[in-house]
């Protein structure tokens, strides 16, 4: 398992605290399916639309194995989060990550949709 390292922006906010267990679940794999919608759709480029939850998680179960997650910032408002960080791979390499969540309520509580960047 990767090494962690949260937003300090989740201390008091539930929100924050799941869309950066979100966030952490797209770059590590994805260990609680219901918290995305059957209807998912994960837009990982202009080009790339992964549609369904079966089809998410397998594409986020796909992905390399980080060895460090640093986690910058988790907010939200509303149905929408964002989160922000670095991703750090066991040869060194590293990639910034940038995910912004749609929920499907203003509960925060299940993915309608997201959208990636790095």
């Amino acid at each position: 398992m990767a090494e962690i390292i949260g937003s300090p922006d989740c201390g008091n906010s539930p929100r924050n605290k799941f869309a950066q267990d979100i966030a952490i679940a797209l770059e590590v794999g994805a260990d609680k399916p219901e918290q995305f919608d059957a209807k998912a759709v994960w837009t990982r480029s202009s080009e790339e639309h992964i549609r369904g939850r079966d089809a998410l998680i397998a594409a986020i179960n796909a992905k390399r194995n980080p060895d460090k997650i640093i986690v910058e910032h988790a907010i939200s408002h509303g149905k929408t989060s964002a989160v922000s960080g670095e991703v750090i791979l066991a040869t060194g390499e590293s990639y910034r990550f940038c995910h912004v969540i749609a929920f499907t309520t203003a509960k925060a509580n299940c993915v309608a949709a997201v959208v990636s960047y790095g």
